[in-house]
């Protein structure tokens, strides 16, 4: 079972999973986001995914606070493409004291979810607020505006959006918004509507096109993630 609710820090979520059949927490799609998971007494990273991140070898509740795109690398002190499609342990990111201080907040919250947001907090007051010409590169994208009109709109060149956005998200902003228009059509499909339509209003040139899209980013037809098992189309 999965739950997600919003965080005190803005733009973030807090949720929690128990994986059905005693897995991991099972196929996660990529969304441009980071997030600071708590698994087994551990504290761990979960990088930008390029890809579905398919993981069924450890069995147990999962906790977890998903960042806002862009927002987690300056949190967490190490740029995203560092973590490209990995999950570590915390220990491999951050000086040993530091982790220790940390694990032994979430040990002290009534849930671990909570001391997950309450680290997260704690880092975002030493941070500072998030950088608006990210902000804004988020936005633009997720809204399907092109990536090059977005890059003269904040006055980068694409070299510089390109270096920004690797150590912001982990890859380039073309990949970002791959990301973010399939996540706005898995959005719509989910609601229930036509495919077809889906396909127009997210930004794709057609069904097809947003077939290819979905399978070649989360491995997985679109019609199977959409349907319930034995639902018919």
């Amino acid at each position: 079972m999965y739950r997600e609710r919003a965080s005190r820090l803005p733009g973030a979520a807090v949720w929690t999973s128990v994986p059905a059949g005693g897995g991991g927490p099972g196929r996660v799609l990529p969304d441009g986001c980071m997030d600071l998971l708590w698994h087994d007494g551990r504290l761990l990273v979960a990088g930008p995914d390029t890809h579905a991140y398919v993981d069924g070898s450890s069995a147990g509740p999962w906790s977890g606070i998903r960042f806002h795109p862009g927002t987690a690398p300056t949190l967490l002190g190490v740029p995203a493409h560092e973590l490209r499609d990995r999950r570590v342990e915390l220990a491999d990111v951050w000086p040993a004291a530091e982790v220790r201080r940390a694990t032994a907040r979430v040990h002290g919250a009534h849930h671990p979810a909570r001391g997950l947001e309450d680290v997260a907090l704690r880092l975002a007051a030493s941070a500072g607020p998030p950088d608006p010409l990210l902000t804004r590169l988020v936005a633009a994208l997720d809204a399907g505006r092109p990536v090059a009109g977005t890059a003269d709109a904040l006055g980068l060149g694409a070299r510089q959006l390109r270096r920004r956005s690797l150590a912001a998200f982990g890859y380039g902003p073309k990949t970002l918004a791959r990301i973010l228009r399939m996540r706005r059509a898995l959005a719509l499909a989910h609601a229930g509507v036509p495919f077809a339509e889906t396909a127009a209003r997210a930004g794709y040139a057609d069904q097809p096109h947003l077939s290819r899209e979905v399978r070649s980013l989360t491995g997985m037809a679109l019609r199977e993630l959409v349907s319930p098992p034995g639902a018919a189309s």
